[in-house]
């Protein structure tokens, strides 16, 4: 990237090019091909007062210039404006090279079968149970088998063909629905 810094009817001192070179790198966050960058500093007065112009011509390779002019009485207040709407026309002209959206129909319909192809291959398979499980059971069978075992519930079904789920309390005794 070449840098221009022109200074009319104003000397550019070392901190006021320090200033517009530290602005100028913030430029080159956009990722785009900057070939130069032209700043011109001057001075005008209009009814008796100065103010400070300063003028940004950014040439980008395979994209109109960006041509940008800023007015204000402070010359570093006048860099910092000119800076922000730069970088505000280039954040601009990068959202619109890389646009977010602009999948054609046809990648899309191939995500949308890989999606559904990904979640067909993790559902999980169901395996009956044999009915074996399910016989009529004494209430006393289950809570020894559950004393027995690190279980917190059990589900069975009683002599009189009810549904039924013994369960250990908080307090270390069991209770029954």
């Amino acid at each position: 990237m070449n840098i221009s810094l022109t200074g009319r009817q104003l000397e550019l001192t070392d901190t006021i090019k320090a200033h517009m070179n530290a602005s100028i790198e913030t430029l080159s966050k956009f990722n785009m091909d900057i070939i130069s960058v032209n700043v011109v500093a001057s001075t005008q007065s209009k009814k008796g007062k100065d103010h400070s112009v300063v003028e940004f011509v950014i040439n980008l390779a395979h994209k109109n210039s960006i041509i940008i002019k800023q007015n204000d009485d402070d010359l570093y207040a006048a860099i910092d404006l000119a800076t922000a709407r730069a970088q505000k026309a280039m954040r601009r002209m990068h959202h619109k090279d890389t646009d977010y959206n602009k999948s054609g129909l046809n990648e899309d319909k191939h995500e949308v079968v890989d999606v559904k192809e990904a979640t067909e291959a993790l559902e999980d398979e169901i395996i009956p149970v044999a009915l074996a499980l399910y016989k009529p059971r004494e209430v006393e069978d289950v809570l020894q088998d559950m004393k027995e075992s690190q279980k917190l519930f059990e589900i069975f079904i009683d002599n009189e063909g009810k549904t039924r789920v013994l369960h250990k309390r908080n307090d270390g005794k069991f209770g029954l629905y």
